[in-house]
């Protein structure tokens, strides 16, 4: 079990268990048990669709949600940009855990895979916008800049 917490301080446990993965699929129509299934897939979804994720998420926490009677909206109020950071982190170790002990070594590769690409991806982008010289950009763009 991994956990995060929102930004109103409330603490969440993510459990893949095949009733939350029923649960997830009754309410979303999506199969956590089949990582890989989709076009694109549906890790790469929820690496890329931060809705989806969220929607996922809350899904997995529901039962917690209802005890606590929080709705989905009021959950994603509390979801601000590095809650979702610190719950995908969680979720993705979560989904690695359960395919590790399931024996299912391939799906849990996968996975960590996926959540090493989203680092990379965001370092490379972030260290390529910190090389462009937005000054010079603009220069190319509209020429150099008048005094007058």
């Amino acid at each position: 079990m991994k956990t995060f917490t929102d930004s109103a301080g409330r603490n969440w446990t993510l459990s893949l268990t095949i009733d939350c993965a029923k649960r997830v699929r009754d309410l979303l129509g999506v199969n956590l048990l089949e990582p890989e299934a989709g076009d694109p897939p549906l890790l790469t979804r929820l690496g890329t669709d931060e809705i989806l994720l969220c929607d996922v998420l809350y899904c997995m926490i529901k039962p917690q949600a209802d005890s606590q009677q929080i709705t989905s909206e009021q959950f994603g109020q509390a979801l601000g940009g590095d809650v979702i950071l610190a719950a995908q982190t969680a979720f993705y170790s979560e989904i690695i855990d359960f395919f590790q002990k399931r024996g299912r070594t391939d799906r849990a590769k996968a996975a960590a895979t996926q959540q090493k690409m989203i680092d990379i991806a965001i370092a490379r982008v972030t260290q390529k916008m910190d090389e462009i010289d937005v000054s010079q950009k603009l220069t190319e763009i509209f020429g150099e800049q008048s005094t007058s």
